[in-house]
């Protein structure tokens, strides 16, 4: 039998150094991508079978995959179904056990079922697999035994290719488990590409944390159109200024037809053409000509970026536009950072 890089090493004793730790973190990670190398020659048809018969059930009202598994496996299962419910793909995990005792009801007829299991020969598995077969559910097998009971009575069989666990006694899930994940990611992307799931679209499933908000777009935290401060070229600084603290944020937006963007006034504006006569000068005579815009279909983040990452200027605002170049709203830096995208 090949021995794995980890039991070539020594085993541990008293005197364990760091070196050797290193050395044994290494060998189980050299073990575990030569399993991923395998595994990524034994992706076949039974694949784009697996994916299209996901992609198939996702037009039966309510139907959902359902990931089953028992034990390291089991843990593997419920990671899996997690993906796959946060990447548009309605899926759930079910216990085989507790599957046994009532929560079969929870399978229909429209649902198609993922069964993981290494050895394919857990006594655990049998009534689900029975079930799957007396109501004609497709079932999915993922397993690395071509010839066990659980691979023979699947639909569509997903076979690992045999590889050693990366364990020194070559027992504990490893190696295998690894496979399983990555195989398990590789079906819920091909389903991603299968549906063109936007970053909108995904968003949805990651309304709350860090990734939702790197997700929202401008058109989330603009302030709208009837909300800005407006102005016209030939306007006095004494309405311009009433204006702008009359509408509170920060700035005068100049335009021309209303949505035609000609400028902008800000704080800054104000600072560097502070003198005697500013309240009867026009907001020609002081507004930035070309301010930046960003378009309606950019994400807030970006938003930000253009704001903080110009080179040589600190932006606090930012106009934004339709295709058309249309003034459609604003959005702040303050805006960006409260919505937490710092």
């Amino acid at each position: 039998m090949t021995m794995t890089n980890a039991e070539k090493l020594p085993k541990g004793s008293k005197a364990n150094t760091a070196g050797h730790n290193i050395a044994h973190g290494k060998a189980v990670l050299e073990t575990e991508i030569a399993g991923l190398t395998a595994l990524l020659g034994s992706v076949d048809d039974n694949f784009d079978r697996a994916v299209e018969a996901v992609h198939a059930m996702k037009q039966g009202k309510g139907a959902r995959l359902i990931v089953a598994g028992i034990g390291k496996s089991g843990h593997v299962a419920r990671k899996i179904a997690a993906t796959l419910a946060s990447t548009g793909t309605p899926s759930q995990f079910v216990h085989p056990g507790e599957a046994s005792h009532g929560d079969m009801g929870m399978i229909t007829e429209d649902d198609v079922v993922m069964m993981l299991s290494n050895s394919g020969e857990n006594a655990e598995l049998s009534d689900l697999i029975h079930y799957t077969r007396r109501f004609g559910i497709t079932l999915i097998a993922m397993t690395s035994n071509p010839e066990s009971t659980l691979a023979k009575h699947s639909d569509i069989p997903l076979i690992l290719p045999k590889a050693p666990e990366a364990c020194p006694n070559g027992m504990a899930p490893t190696t295998s488990t690894t496979m399983m994940i990555a195989l398990g990611d590789a079906v819920a992307v091909a389903l991603m590409h299968r549906m063109g799931l936007t970053k909108e679209e995904y968003k949805i499933f990651h309304p709350g944390g860090k990734l939702g908000q790197r997700l929202m777009k401008v058109t989330e935290l603009m302030h709208a159109y009837d909300d800005l401060p407006l102005a016209t070229m030939d306007a006095t600084m004494n309405d311009v200024l009433l204006t702008m603290t009359e509408k509170n944020l920060g700035c005068v937006i100049i335009t021309k037809n209303d949505t035609e963007i000609q400028g902008i006034i800000t704080d800054g504006d104000l600072k560097r053409h502070m003198a005697p006569d500013l309240l009867t000068r026009t907001a020609a005579q002081i507004m930035s000509a070309n301010p930046k815009t960003i378009n309606t279909d950019s994400l807030a983040v970006e938003a930000m970026n253009v704001m903080t990452k110009t080179p040589g200027k600190y932006l606090t605002s930012l106009l934004v536009t339709d295709d058309k170049g249309h003034l459609k709203g604003l959005i702040r830096l303050q805006d960006c950072l409260q919505a937490g995208l710092a």
